[in-house]
Formats: C-alpha cells, structure tokens, sequence
C-alpha cells in the first residue's frame, strides 16, 4: 500500500516530478511515514500522538505547492489548497477559515464516491444499457406532475396490455443488439434529467437550496435532446449513484478527512505582523487567530457531519520576504515545529527541471506540437541556452523560480506554435539549438553575454 511507504521510498517518488528542494521533502516523507506509524501504536496512545505540522519557506516557483500536492497524490489522501489572503477575520465581509475543512471534507466525499462509483461501474453499464434498450423502444413523454400528488404517493404508472408487452420486449431485443453492434450510436432521443438546485451563497460558500429544505420537494427535471452514446454515459452515471451507498460514502469521506486529510495554507506571511490594528489590514492577525482552533484541533460543521481537524496535516508556506517567521503569533508559531528552507534555483536546477521530470516542460511541448505534425527535438546546448535564460532572467528581474520557464518557452516557441495547424502542412521535425534559442528570445528572456564585461 502507497501508505506504507518508507520516507526514502516517498522522497524518490518526489524526485521523478520535482527537482532539488531535499530539506522539505524529507520533512514531508517523515510526516507522511509518522501518520503510518500512528495507525499501528496502541490505541490509547494513539489519541495523543498529534502530527508535526511543516511551515516550508522559500521564494515563489521553487516547488513548496507541488511538494504538497504531490505527497497527498502519492497516497490517495483528500487533500486541499487555499490561500490565507483570501480569509478575513470573523465579522469582515468575506470568507472564514472553517470553509477550508468544508472544502475539504467536499473533496474527500467527491473522492469516495468516485472510488465506490467505479467498483459497480459493471453493473451500473448493464443497467444503462437496459434503459437505454427500453427508452428507443417506448419513448415516455413527460408528464405535468403535481407537487401535492408526489408527497400523496397518488402519482400513476401507465399499464401495458399483454400484447403490447410482448411486441415491446421483441422490439427492446432488437434495439439491445443495434446497440452491442453500434449501429445506432448518432440516433438521438429525449433524455429527463435532473436540474441542479438552486444555490444561495453564503459567507463565502454554496448553500443548495434543496438540502435546506431536507428534498421534501420532487426533483426538477427537463428533457434534453441526446445522442445514444452521450445517453448512455448520462444514464451509467444515474445507475450508479443508485447503487452506492451515500451513507457510507460519507462516512468514509469523514475518517479519511479526519485521519488523513492534508490542508496547505499558501502565502502566510502575508497575514503576518501588522501589530498596530489600524488600517485596511486590520484583520491580519484576527486571521492567524482564526486559524489557530484549525491548526491546535477543532471540530467543524459541515453538511456531511462534524469534522475534527485534531490529526490532519497542516503545511504552511510563504515567501518571507517582507515579513518574518517571527512576525507570526507565538501561538501560531507553535503549531508549526518543523520550518523546512527552500532554496532558489540555479541553473544547474533548471537544466535538471527540462530533462528529469516524468512531466518536463520539452516533454509537454513536444507532445502538444505533434498534434499539429511538428517534431521537436532539444539539442542539449538548447537546453543550456534555454536554462540560462531563464537563470538570468530571474537574476535580472523577480525570482517567479520554475515559473519562468513557461515564459521562455512561450516566446522561443510563439512563431511554430502560431503557424502550425495547417491540414495540409506536412509533417516536419524542428531542431531546436542554442543558436535558435538565441535567435528567438528577446528583452529579459535572452541569454547575457557576460564576456564583453571582462576587463
């Protein structure tokens, strides 16, 4: 299980999409391993083993966001990403730090309910193709209903004689082979959905009208105009949202929640210090102070249960330019014990960033300029060039780190990228060198040339 992983088993899976930064990988393997080992202490200490919250600091681009993600990907955890800039102390207009563990229990739920989706995606198939089958067979028009019949329970269903149930039987057979043979996947049909409820936002957040009112009303429908193929998907997924259990999707959403949710609180420092409690910042530290029941431990309300928060992972981050760790409310302070130093990248890290990731950006570009028959090929002293531009680019101007990369290749690959496409272009292979790199970045993206300052 992806869960038992040794924290040396975790950093190397780091190190095939991310490049450099071992301090904070570390520090995340050995949390990520803690929780592991807290799963198989005895129980009544289990309670009082809480995890050792990260504060990762470092300059924006170096890989703190990706470092989170990844881990939380690695092991299948819910996992949630939000912005402390975007919270306001309670009584500000805006939205409070409880939503961010509402977002996460959503994603937990979304989460389970794809895994319990999948486990009678067979089943839910045949019973699509059933409906499928009887609907070609035996269109059913819409009728008006009245809201007072549904909660009588004196809503009818249309009987069918014996005949007509016969000839609709041959006739559904019939369908049902067109459909194995894929005759009639373009013949469209009408199709009743349901309408999404109407939401009502709130602090912040989406409230559905229709869990307010506890679906005492019948659901809202249309009837749309589909073809076979996409009915068929639109009809899987209602069978199969009737056979899983909601309850225990929700119930299992709520212990991985629990148990092994991990929240990345972005851009901390910018909440930090402003201690004189005036101005239009004035709920900075309110902020820290809301934050804090979050971080220590607290149970939270949401629509699918109480969530506790006692045993997540909370990885905080920030650039720390400005202000300082220090800056931060002791108490804050406190909940965050392990501070991991991000370093900047150095050339060196960008020659790695384009060649060593299983998802390196001249991989990226290759793949999407073969849709349009254009093959690229890096020589290695384009990768050198590009590296350097990149390097000195931030240098010269803000650190943005691996971010800039996506500028460079952006300019240095404009003209293909806007004249490819043509239907009768013939495919052709482009090699890309130093000389091309240097021909094709301009202002702060191309490479300086140092020599002419050497006395």
């Amino acid at each position: 299980m992806s869960e038992q992983l040794t924290p040396r088993q975790i950093v190397h899976e780091l190190d095939r999409f991310i490049v450099g930064q071992s301090d904070a990988k570390k520090a995340v393997a050995i949390a990520l391993r803690n929780r592991y080992r807290r799963s198989r202490v005895d129980e009544n200490l289990r309670d009082e083993i809480i995890p050792k919250n990260i504060l990762m600091i470092g300059p924006t681009g170096v890989g703190k966001t990706e470092i989170a993600r990844r881990l939380a990907k690695l092991v299948n955890a819910p996992f949630i990403k939000v912005e402390a800039t975007k919270f306001t102390e309670v009584g500000y207009v805006g939205r409070d730090v409880e939503s961010m563990i509402r977002d996460l229990a959503e994603n937990a739920v979304r989460m389970v309910r794809k895994e319990h989706e999948e486990k009678v995606l067979p089943r839910a198939r045949v019973l699509a193709e059933e409906r499928l089958s009887e609907l070609l067979a035996h269109p059913k028009k819409k009728a008006a209903s009245n809201p007072l019949d549904f909660l009588l329970g004196k809503q009818k269903e249309e009987q069918n004689s014996s005949e007509e149930s016969t000839e609709l039987a041959r006739k559904k057979e019939e369908i049902r082979q067109q459909l194995l043979r894929g005759e009639i996947e373009d013949a469209e049909l009408e199709l009743e959905v349901e309408e999404e409820a109407p939401t009502l936002e709130v602090g912040g957040s989406s409230i559905s009208l229709g869990d307010m009112m506890g679906n005492m009303m019948p659901k809202r429908t249309r009837m749309r105009h589909v073809k076979v193929r996409e009915a068929r998907k639109i009809l899987t997924d209602q069978e199969a949202a009737k056979l899983i259990d909601s309850d225990a999707v929700q119930e299992e959403a709520i212990r991985r929640t629990e148990q092994n949710g991990i929240v990345f609180i972005d851009e901390i420092d910018k909440i930090a210090g402003n201690k004189m409690g005036s101005g239009p910042d004035v709920s900075r530290e309110g902020v820290q102070r809301d934050i804090l029941p979050i971080v220590e431990g607290s149970t939270v309300n949401t629509k699918y249960g109480a969530v506790r928060t006692d045993y997540m992972l909370f990885i905080a981050a920030g650039a720390f330019h400005v202000s300082k760790v220090s800056d931060l409310i002791p108490e804050l302070q406190g909940r965050f014990p392990v501070h991991v130093q991000l370093q900047s990248l150095s050339r060196e890290d960008f020659r790695r960033i384009l060649t060593v990731p299983e998802n390196a950006l001249t991989k990226q570009y290759r793949a999407l300029l073969e849709v349009d028959k254009v093959l690229l090929r890096f020589d290695d002293s384009a990768i050198d060039a590009i590296a350097e531009a990149a390097c000195n680019a931030n240098e010269n101007t803000e650190d943005i780190g691996a971010r800039r990369l996506h500028a460079v290749f952006e300019q240095l690959l404009e003209d293909i990228s806007f004249n490819a496409g043509d239907e009768n272009m013939p495919p052709f292979e482009l090699l890309i060198d130093r000389k091309y790199v240097e021909s094709h970045l301009k202002g702060e993206n191309r490479p300086v040339e140092l020599r002419k300052y050497i006395l």
